[in-house]
């Protein structure tokens, strides 16, 4: 049997392409702002200062610079980051969050949950809304673009300094 032979057999049996790709739905014409819109009653502040935060924060200004030029205090704008999936916005360790955990469960006073965590009461409330407000998913996929370029910007930054760094294998003893 030819590679012709093949051919003809396959011919005979396939008479039809059928597409076997996912379909998709683009709403990349959608705002950031008419996102956060929709979902105003989510949002700690108000959906264009939150549009500005988060465009902000994702050309890698800090928490607070962005806040600033937002025009709404660092601990909202550290309140929507969290909302919107941003990683690493709690001001507490691992082991601090578990005691605000405890807390908020009511196994442990507020009193002494201050002094168990060492955190000021700003950190603590802040901590408190981070363990209480689950990041929101349509937030989270509004703003997949702004804050990734914040990492691709970081990426960029180390990367560009990479021979400046040295690695394990260059240290000799």
């Amino acid at each position: 049997m030819g590679l012709s032979d093949i051919a003809a057999a396959l011919e005979t049996t396939t008479t039809e392409q059928r597409s076997s790709r996912v379909p998709t739905v683009d709403d990349t014409d959608v705002s950031l702002r008419e996102r956060f819109e929709a979902h105003a009653d989510a949002l700690p502040c108000a959906p264009a200062a939150a549009e500005r935060v988060v465009e902000a924060h994702g050309s890698g200004t800090s928490i607070g610079e962005s806040a600033r030029e937002a025009g709404v205090a660092p601990v909202t704008a550290a309140k929507l980051l969290h909302r919107c999936g941003e990683a690493g916005v709690t001001p507490l360790a691992p082991e601090a969050r578990r005691i605000v955990r405890d807390w908020v469960d009511g196994r442990v006073s507020r009193a002494d949950a201050l002094a168990l965590t060492g955190a000021e009461p700003p950190e603590f409330a802040l901590a408190t809304y981070v363990e209480t407000h689950d990041p929101v998913a349509p937030l989270v996929e509004a703003v997949e673009g702004a804050l990734t370029d914040r990492t691709d910007a970081a990426v960029a930054k180390r990367d560009s300094l990479a021979e400046t760094m040295s690695s394990v294998t260059d240290m000799q003893f």
